[in-house]
């Protein structure tokens, strides 16, 4: 787990080193082990390392092999790379470390712009190919690692985050209104290419992105995900069993592929519960636990640790329990949103990010239970989307999950910013595309593959690298999505969402943590719209530099601050939150 970033010049010029140094100091915190930089003529490569796998200085970035001609820098985890190795070997291919990084350069030689198809992990890289003068991007399926790019007429930068991007003249960093269309429809989410900004482009899940010598770009996407029954049926409790055993196998790659001691975020929800419970299954011992907790609100406690405290009783974890007040979560708050690559919504980002400050002093990397509720059905509107009849996949969706009509985005934006129905058109692609049998499963492909990258994975990944710490999510490993996305629907709304992790769970994990009701991580303080809350917001939108950015219209904004607790999103979501998210964000990168 890493930082990268680097720089090719398409305009016969040298790469400006002072640039590169500038994005690695926006990197620093994400690979606090090293730091190192590679240039050929017109490209320029840097790195900043967070050492897990081969702590030697063998597996050092960038990578250079001379055998093959190839340069890389590489952010992510690779749990094949074993198997890999051997592989190819058998092809002929000598290595001089015991890492993955090395493993991602042979396989590059040997298959090309076909490597990623071999890799089962997550990852961000780049290749640069010494002889053929070819730039190669790649990011994984689940879209769990990020890289960021912006390309002009003279040149092409990449890096982890757009903070080191931004770091480097010449980018236009005007507001995208098609971005933002998604951002306030989507509670944040902005399907990549697009971010919020102009300049700044991401990589798309599951693609790859080639830089021929003259310029070109080839851009390729390496896999999809089919959300079809498979030709044989199964029974029920063959389904449980596939699950089962694909849940063993995606802990315990996530456990063992590391040289460093792996831990656990346990909120005491199902999820992380479940992981917890199926590493003891396992025969993992010595299991260490991380869980947070927030002052309580009259009407909300402020921690599960009644049901994290039953799973470590339950299976005598290495335990470590913190406790944040709420006048800190307020006070940290603008720090966690300048950790943030693009603006989001969801207001645990401030609780991961404290909880991962202290998870860092006792680890570098930690396993986490995001995806499951995308990939086994567990939140409410999907049952909701599931019952509806309309013919229209996204009107069956829709009304139950965007969280603004059309018409009312025109109201709360200014007409530099108007555009047309832009979210819709993207979701109806995406519900509409070949390979998924029933709306629900072109709702959760949908979900898994694009909304959740740009929202809890992102979240997680932003706030956890924010400390150096790696964050590892079993419930996405591609393996297991493949075979979730060909369960019939049923399976997984049954008992009220995610049963067949249900099933799995009962018997191994306290049934308390089961049969409870669905929670959210919980940040009281910022839940309620109210007190020293709603004054941050409204300083925020009444701020000057609100009033001259002219995204907002004044008449909608004093509207939703008359009311605040009365304008929720479908899914409950504050849309006062939302419009000072986006500016406080904004404010954070200095824009």
């Amino acid at each position: 787990m890493c930082g990268i970033c680097g720089e090719l010049r398409l305009d016969g010029q040298l790469p400006q080193l002072q640039h590169l140094n500038a994005m690695m100091a926006k990197l620093e915190q994400r690979g606090p082990d090293h730091a190192g930089s590679f240039s050929d003529g017109r490209l320029a490569f840097g790195h900043r390392r967070l050492s897990i796998i081969d702590l030697s200085f063998k597996s050092s970035q960038p990578m250079v092999d001379t055998e093959s001609g190839l340069a890389i820098v590489f952010n992510g985890t690779i749990y094949n790379h074993p198997e890999l190795r051997t592989e190819l070997q058998a092809r002929g291919h000598h290595f001089f470390s015991s890492g993955d990084t090395e493993v991602i350069l042979k396989a590059y030689a040997e298959w090309g712009a076909d490597a990623p198809a071999h890799l089962l992990g997550m990852f961000a890289f780049a290749i640069w190919d010494l002889r053929q003068q070819t730039l190669f991007l790649a990011r994984d399926r689940m879209g769990i690692k990020p890289l960021y790019y912006t390309r002009d007429g003279q040149r092409l930068r990449f890096a982890s985050n757009t903070q080191a991007l931004l770091a480097t003249p010449a980018i236009d960093t005007t507001l995208d209104p098609l971005a933002l269309h998604n951002l306030f429809t989507l509670h944040a989410v902005v399907p990549a290419p697009r971010t919020v900004l102009k300049g700044i482009r991401k990589l798309e899940p599951a693609h790859s992105l080639t830089i021929h010598a003259d310029g070109r770009a080839v851009l390729k996407r390496y896999w999809n995900l089919v959300a079809r029954r498979p030709p044989a049926p199964r029974s029920e409790a063959e389904w449980i069993e596939a699950v089962h055993a694909a849940l063993q196998t995606a802990v315990r790659r996530r456990n063992n592929i590391a040289d460093v001691p792996v831990g656990v975020l346990l909120s005491g929800g199902l999820d992380s519960s479940l992981l917890v419970g199926l590493l003891a299954e396992i025969g993992i011992p010595d299991i260490r636990t991380f869980t947070i907790g927030f002052d309580d609100q009259p009407e909300e406690k402020g921690s599960e640790y009644e049901y994290s405290d039953a799973v470590v009783d339950r299976f005598q974890t290495r335990h470590h329990k913190f406790h944040i007040p709420n006048d800190q979560t307020l006070l940290r708050l603008p720090e966690a949103v300048g950790q943030m690559a693009e603006p989001m919504f969801g207001q645990d980002a401030i609780g991961f990010y404290l909880l991962s400050q202290q998870v860092a002093q006792h680890v570098k990397v930690v396993q986490s239970g995001q995806g499951a509720d995308e990939v086994f059905g567990g939140y409410f509107w999907y049952p909701q989307a599931h019952a509806d009849r309309h013919p229209d996949r996204l009107r069956r969706l829709a009304p139950y999950y965007f969280d603004r009509e059309h018409a009312e985005m025109q109201q709360m934006l200014t007409s530099p910013f108007h555009t047309r129905d832009f979210t819709a058109g993207l979701v109806r692609e995406l519900l509409d595309s070949p390979d998924a049998e029933e709306t629900l499963d072109a709702v959760l492909r949908a979900d898994v593959t694009t909304f959740i990258v740009d929202d809890p994975v992102k979240r997680v990944d932003n706030m956890t690298m924010a400390w150096g710490l790696e964050a590892r999510v079993p419930f996405l490993d591609h393996e297991l999505v493949e075979l979730a996305a060909r369960m019939p629907p049923e399976l997984k709304l049954r008992d009220g969402g995610k049963f067949v992790l249900k099933q799995i769970a009962r018997g191994l994990v306290p049934d308390a943590v089961i049969d409870r009701p669905k929670g959210y991580f919980p940040v009281p303080a910022l839940k309620f719209v109210r007190g020293e809350f709603l004054d941050m917001m409204r300083d925020l939108l009444d701020s000057r530099r609100c009033r001259e950015r002219g995204l907002f219209e004044r008449a909608y904004v004093e509207r939703v601050l008359a009311e605040p607790e009365k304008h929720l999103t479908r899914i409950q979501g504050s849309k006062l939150w939302h419009m000072a998210a986006l500016e406080m964000w904004l404010q954070e990168m200095g824009l």
